[in-house]
């Protein structure tokens, strides 16, 4: 599916929504906020429904990433694709291995976010899941250069996961659910 202008201007619209008020404003990634001021972040709007695509896809964003180094960070958005989280997950498995043999290890990493994210073990209807639940199917793609630069200067990186966690079952999964759906 190609996505209008239009289309694919709600779409990064309703994104970038998501990245300032839960990735912001719940600080769960306590470096987003400056690469959010600096506009660093490439939003990309996929209309890939098959593995294969999406790959394809995420290979560009690095090849676009070596050539630009103004991008920090890409957001690959799939609003019709992988609406169902394991073969989400197979997606992300794809692309892992794709970066690996492409030799793109230790340069990028891979984030995983879905509307549907549940951690391995999680109940589906645990807050902790909104930690990674976005309002679209997406892979965020960074460079480990700037994650190691930005971990240098924080305190306690290791900590990130468990005090994200805890603040989204201290607000509830009611809470977590209503901020996120409010980006749309």
């Amino acid at each position: 599916m190609v996505y209008d202008p239009e289309q694919a201007a709600a779409v990064i619209t309703q994104t970038q929504n998501w990245v300032r008020e839960l990735v912001i404003g719940c600080n769960f990634c306590p470096f987003a906020n400056r690469e959010v001021k600096k506009n660093s972040i490439r939003y990309q709007v996929s209309g890939a429904v098959s593995l294969q695509v999406a790959s394809d896809e995420l290979l560009q964003e690095c090849l676009l990433l070596d050539s630009e180094p103004a991008v920090s960070t890409t957001l690959l958005i799939f609003p019709a694709g992988f609406p169902v989280f394991r073969d989400y997950l197979d997606l992300v498995s794809v692309v892992e291995k794709m970066i690996y043999k492409k030799k793109y290890t230790g340069i990028y990493q891979l984030a995983s976010f879905h509307p549907l994210y549940q951690f391995a073990g999680a109940d589906l209807e645990d807050a902790a899941n909104y930690t990674n639940r976005s309002v679209y199917p997406m892979l965020h793609l960074l460079r480990e250069a700037e994650i190691e630069k930005a971990l240098q200067q924080y305190p306690h990186p290791e900590n990130i996961p468990e005090r994200n966690i805890s603040f989204a079952r201290e607000k509830g999964t009611t809470y977590m659910k209503m901020l996120r759906d409010s980006c749309l």
